[in-house]
């Protein structure tokens, strides 16, 4: 008995049945009725299930009391509750009666929703498919644009890949020429300071010549008077002062540097303004203007060793003194620019642009409507001559890769393009370092619109710059009545 009733205590049923009880009377107002009765059947489970231990627990207790132990207690309190239990049992089939019907209409109302429940799904199973079937329909419009997309991409790709392909065919092309064009350069650097240093020989050889002839027309002679009247009038070599070159060497520098700087951006504008009354075609008026620039130094360049070789020639005779022969020569150089005759260095450039293929597509053009553009260019680019070390423009060609530390490139430029279309203002270098930037042009194709230009315009034209310049060297210059050697004599 006691191991029953330990069995009971410990299933809490009461307790559980207690907590069930007070969850149903909270929520009896908001369940249905079916949840209701069946928070009841459970109840009424729960309290069949106590009453089947009790009764088991009774039987215990009154076997262990004996034959006759409990049956007072079973007369008194037992009978009579069962017999009125006994009494409602016709009121119970009742009840099982109405709970049958109950269950009938439950039953019938489950259907009804499980019908309506089941049209619903078929409704939403038809909307279903009939998105899917769209969905498919966008999907297979989807792969037929990524097909149509993939094979475009692909065609892109391949001309894309070919670009390249002739791209880095142009190039190493360019590369050959630019390299065989520096070769020929410094080829003809080479052979321009050998022709220099043989000159320079050549001129020291006629002044010693000189000096000899007038010691042996001195010793023939031996009037004073006659030796007075025979000696030669040499260059007033005081004229200048000792170290000048040196001295104003970073003043003049600064000078020029900033007057390269007020060209590009002042003048250069002017002469574009002149030549657009003439031609409509800016990208000509550029390179106009860039060759320009580029033929006034070569031609400056000249006219400075012509120069620096007379005034050698002479102040050779006659030198005497601390300072060195070269010093000497660029004092008087510095100190006597006005000497420098600009206006054949504008002529000598006017005729080479007038034979540059690049220019000279108009024969009627007269590019001495710039003259004056020219004029100052030559003026400063001799100047930059005589400074130590001298400035010089950089090396530029169509074509070549475009370089970050010597140009900016021009507002109408494709500043994806990696090739120089055309140049629109040189470089200034120092000892090959860039101290101004120049400007450029850089379009993508650009090799090949500029062959194309090339083989459309006169074959009778296309003459080499570098053998015009080459030619320009042997020649002789022309003496006008301004000239420094005239000017010297």
């Amino acid at each position: 008995m006691a191991g029953s009733l330990k069995k009971l205590v410990k299933a809490e049923s009461c307790r559980l049945m207690q907590e069930k009880l007070e969850s149903w009377s909270k929520d009896y107002e908001i369940n249905s009725c079916d949840q209701n009765l069946n928070q009841c059947c459970e109840l009424i489970e729960m309290t069949s299930m106590i009453q089947g231990q009790l009764f088991t627990i009774l039987n215990e207790t009154s076997q262990d009391g004996g034959h006759y132990a409990g049956v007072e207690t079973i007369k008194t309190r037992l009978l009579p509750w069962l017999g009125t239990w006994f009494s409602h049992a016709t009121s119970g089939r009742l009840f099982e009666t109405s709970l049958s019907l109950n269950q009938d209409s439950i039953e019938k109302e489950r259907q009804l929703r499980q019908t309506f429940q089941l049209q619903e799904l078929q409704e939403e199973l038809t909307s279903t498919r009939l998105e899917l079937d769209h969905v498919q329909q966008d999907l297979a419009q989807t792969q037929l644009a990524l097909e149509d997309t993939k094979t475009k991409s692909a065609t892109t790709l391949l001309t894309a890949a070919d670009e390249i392909i002739q791209l880095r065919a142009a190039l190493k092309a360019s590369r050959a020429r630019e390299e065989d064009s520096l070769r020929r350069l410094d080829h003809l650097n080479d052979c321009e300071q050998q022709i220099e240093m043989l000159r320079d020989e050549l001129s020291i050889l006629d002044a010693q010549k000189s000096v000899l002839q007038s010691r042996i027309a001195r010793s023939r002679s031996p009037s004073p008077r006659r030796m007075r009247s025979r000696s030669p009038s040499p260059l007033p070599l005081r004229s200048c002062s000792p170290g000048r070159a040196r001295s104003t060497n970073a003043s003049r520098h600064a000078f020029l540097v900033a007057r390269f700087g007020d060209i590009y951006s002042k003048d250069r504008f002017d002469a574009e303004r002149i030549l657009r009354m003439y031609i409509n075609d800016m990208e000509v008026v550029q390179r106009i203007i860039y060759t320009a620039a580029v033929e006034s130094f070569q031609a400056a360049k000249m006219a400075y060793r012509q120069f620096k070789m007379r005034v050698r020639k002479t102040l050779s005779i006659g030198h005497s003194g601390p300072e060195s022969l070269e010093d000497t020569v660029m004092d008087y150089i510095v100190r006597h620019e006005d000497l420098y005759d600009v206006q054949a260095s504008v002529n000598e450039v006017i005729r080479s642009m007038s034979i540059n293929p690049k220019i000279s597509s108009t024969p009627e053009f007269d590019f001495a409507v710039i003259s004056s553009f020219i004029r100052e260019l030559c003026r400063v680019a001799f100047s930059m001559q005589t400074l130590t070390p001298p400035l010089d423009i950089a090396f530029g060609m169509d074509g070549e890769l475009f370089s970050e530390t010597k140009y900016h490139r021009s507002v109408d430029s494709d500043f994806t393009a990696a090739l120089v279309a055309y140049h629109v203002w040189p470089a200034l270098m120092e000892n090959d370092v860039v101290i101004v930037k120049g400007e450029a042009v850089t379009k993508r194709g650009a090799l090949w619109s500029h062959r194309s230009r090339s083989r459309s315009r006169n074959r009778s034209r296309s003459v080499s710059p570098l053998l015009s310049h080459l030619s320009r060297s042997r020649s002789p210059s022309p003496r006008r009545s301004g000239s420094p050697s005239r000017a010297l004599r």
